[in-house]
């Protein structure tokens, strides 16, 4: 225990600059002051003990930044400019560092890392991180994910979908990285389509994007801030490279025209190579099909959700996955108030109707269609003829 007070004495004396800025421009007085240094060494003590626990480090952190937060408040309040936040939250990064040190395993830690660089904007620090935790926990889908996801949102797409595309070579029993991956492209597409009725199109979307591959946003491989050569010399980038970039003439723009990606092609891909991965079944085959069927403003949706339910005929017929997302066809993307509504209203009824009488599994389907059924009753503007039609077919649904 000698050694554990040594190293918590160590700590906290690395925070005496700050407790002295706030006794001295008043932010807390001297009894909330010796109040924090007591709770501070309580966590320090606990933390540095040999049996302590992700979740005492994590209650630590939560402390920290609820402190931060109360000197931010009272700065303003009391209008003190000169009081910055940078020690406060190097104090909570240092913590952060400490923990998942202690502590490599706990993707509980690695995230709330994560999230607090996001938060505080630390870009390159959240990089180090991140490459950090996916080299630590390579087999945890929502670590690629969340790499993913995040270079998406930058407008960084070659860069999410290689950390999406090497996710789904480690993470193989799951579909959670493929089915991230495939509402991210058709995102994208969504995005896409957007742009159509601007100047340039998707087209030029494409092409800036092209163009500008060296300014991707990536998780470098290197820990290391700056380009630098053997001798540890800074590499100033050449002006050469920068102005040597891609020129797109007609032919290469007549061929961006015709892009398959900007047709659908990569989620189509996505969704075949999944059938090959061990965790493929029905299941997961209505998954992608719960993933595509919102995005209906993208023109090549009705195609990838039939390719989709072609799939599951072929490989799942009569399962109640397959019959379920079969049911449901008629009406993707179709407004209630729409007059196109009643028409394909009546052919889900149908299909309903054939669907349960040749279902492998009644009891799971009719479970299924009831839950979907009063989704679609739950609306406040629905037609009244629509509704009672809507009542009717739940009471008429086998009781589970």
């Amino acid at each position: 225990m000698a050694a554990v007070a040594e190293k918590a004495r160590f700590y906290l004396e690395q925070a005496v600059p700050q407790l002295r800025e706030f006794e001295a421009k008043g932010i807390f007085n001297p009894d909330e002051i010796r109040s924090l240094v007591r709770k501070r060494t309580e966590y320090e003590h606990l933390v540095l003990s040999p049996g302590n626990k992700a979740q005492d480090w994590l209650n630590y952190i939560a402390w920290e930044r609820s402190l931060e937060n109360l000197r931010a408040k009272r700065c303003r309040r009391l209008e003190i400019r000169a009081s910055t936040k940078h020690a406060g939250e190097g104090r909570v990064f240092g913590i952060l560092e400490r923990s998942v040190n202690r502590h490599p395993g706990s993707l509980e830690l690695w995230k709330e890392y994560l999230a607090f660089a996001r938060h505080t904007r630390a870009t390159k620090r959240y990089r180090k991180v991140m490459t950090r935790a996916l080299r630590m926990h390579p087999g945890k889908p929502e670590m690629w994910v969340l790499a993913g996801q995040k270079s998406a949102q930058h407008g960084d797409m070659q860069a999410a979908r290689g950390y999406f595309m090497r996710g789904a070579r480690f993470c193989t029993r799951v579909p959670t990285v493929w089915l991230e991956y495939a509402r991210c492209e058709m995102e994208w597409l969504g995005k896409m389509e957007a742009r159509k009725g601007t100047k340039g199109g998707a087209e030029r979307a494409i092409q800036e994007q092209a163009e500008h591959d060296d300014d991707e946003i990536r998780f470098e491989e290197s820990d290391s801030d700056d380009d630098a050569d053997e001798n540890g010399r800074v590499i100033i980038p050449s002006a050469d490279r920068a102005a040597a970039k891609k020129v797109f003439d007609a032919e290469a723009t007549s061929r961006l025209k015709n892009n398959p990606a900007l047709d659908g092609a990569i989620p189509l891909a996505i969704f075949d190579i999944a059938q090959k991965q061990p965790f493929f079944n029905a299941a997961a085959a209505e998954q992608f099909f719960d993933v595509f069927l919102p995005f209906s403003k993208i023109s090549a949706q009705a195609r990838i959700i039939q390719h989709v339910l072609d799939t599951m005929n072929e490989m799942f017929p009569n399962d109640a996955a397959t019959l379920y997302c079969y049911i449901r066809q008629p009406l993707a993307g179709i407004d209630p108030n729409t007059p196109e509504y009643p028409k394909a209203l009546r052919e889900t009824l149908g299909r309903i109707k054939t669907s349960l009488a040749s279902t492998t599994n009644m009891k799971l389907l009719s479970t299924k269609l009831r839950s979907w059924l009063d989704g679609l009753l739950s609306a406040e503007d629905l037609d009244a003829g629509i509704r009672t039609v809507l009542e009717h077919t739940v009471k008429t649904l086998p009781a589970p």
